[in-house]
């Protein structure tokens, strides 16, 4: 089945953080001349729900344990990182605006380049399914690696595959992969087949697209899987809210306190138990004075994110 995708759009988000709610804080040193490092993204452990790893502008890949309120590992890279995502509990990935596609190993803090771009990497995503990871690029091109050989690109690079612009936003689900560009295009690949799309879309939406997440209707994927199949995603904005949707009646269904300033990325583990919120503000209204860069960790309730039941009217006597 193919899958449906959501999309967002509007300018990517900066970052640096402070994890407040399980009281876990991490502050730049006062001394840095550095301005205030933006998270890029949180990614949830695929099994693990309470590992969280944070990419950031500040050129730095963080693995915190949520569950423990401590940082377990931090990873320096020579530019803004600006994606990330877990292979399994003990390794991850990232890419950023270096140009270099990297694996991280947790539990030595090593680190091994898996391969290069011509341009900065804009989102990686570990298939399960194809056991490749995918990467996209501001150089106009998605590339697929194995990271199963060698370090060193002549023997981890599946294919590279050129995109009609600069790539924003990956999804997968399964054997699907969406992939959102610049110049509001969309493609849609089968990985068994990755000679050609097999859609290529125009998005609706007016401006460029920030974000895609796919769905199928039996098991739903969006910002992350929520637990028990309730078929509901959340949203964060510019304006500090975020908020939980059931996509099925296309309904509110929750939203959250105001956080002190825009939301640059959100998580959920994997259980769907907690939920990682970076509040960052992403410079939509320019450079200006604003609240600290702060990850927001906080448990989810079920009554946040389950669906009300229809209420249907009493049919005439």
């Amino acid at each position: 089945m193919s899958p449906s995708f959501v999309e967002t759009s509007k300018s990517s988000p900066h970052f640096e953080f402070e994890r407040t709610s399980l009281s876990l804080r991490r502050r730049p040193a006062a001394s840095s001349p550095a301005p205030p490092p933006t998270a890029s993204l949180t990614s949830a452990s695929p099994t693990t729900g309470d590992h969280l790893l944070v990419s950031s502008w500040d050129k730095t890949v963080r693995l915190y344990d949520a569950s423990a309120n401590v940082l377990r590992g931090e990873f320096k890279h020579g530019g803004p990182v600006l994606d990330c995502c877990f292979h399994d509990d003990s390794s991850g990935f990232s890419a950023g605006a270096d140009n270099t596609v990297r694996r991280l190993v947790f539990s030595s803090s090593k680190e091994d380049i898996l391969g290069r771009h011509d341009a900065p990497v804009r989102c990686v995503e570990y298939s399960y399914a194809a056991g490749q990871l995918i990467t996209g690029s501001w150089d106009k091109t998605l590339k697929c690696w194995d990271p199963r050989g060698a370090s060193g690109q002549e023997r981890t690079l599946v294919g590279t595959y050129p995109q009609p612009e600069r790539v924003y936003s990956l999804s997968l689900v399964g054997n699907r992969l969406v992939v959102a560009t610049a110049g509001r295009h969309v493609n849609v690949y089968d990985l068994r087949n990755m000679s050609q799309p097999e859609q290529r879309r125009e998005s609706s939406l007016k401006y460029q697209t920030r974000c895609v997440r796919c769905i199928l209707m039996e098991q739903v994927m969006l910002l992350v899987l929520l637990k028990d199949g309730y078929g509901t995603f959340a949203t964060g904005g510019c304006d500090g809210y975020v908020n939980v949707w059931d996509g099925n009646n296309k309904k509110r269904l929750y939203q959250y306190s105001k956080y002190p300033t825009s939301i640059a990325a959100l998580s959920f583990s994997r259980d769907g138990r907690l939920l990682a919120v970076a509040s960052s503000y992403t410079f939509e209204e320019g450079d200006k004075p604003h609240e600290p860069d702060s990850i927001f960790v906080r448990s989810v309730n079920e009554i946040e994110v389950k669906p009300k039941p229809k209420v249907y009217p009493n049919p005439p006597a």
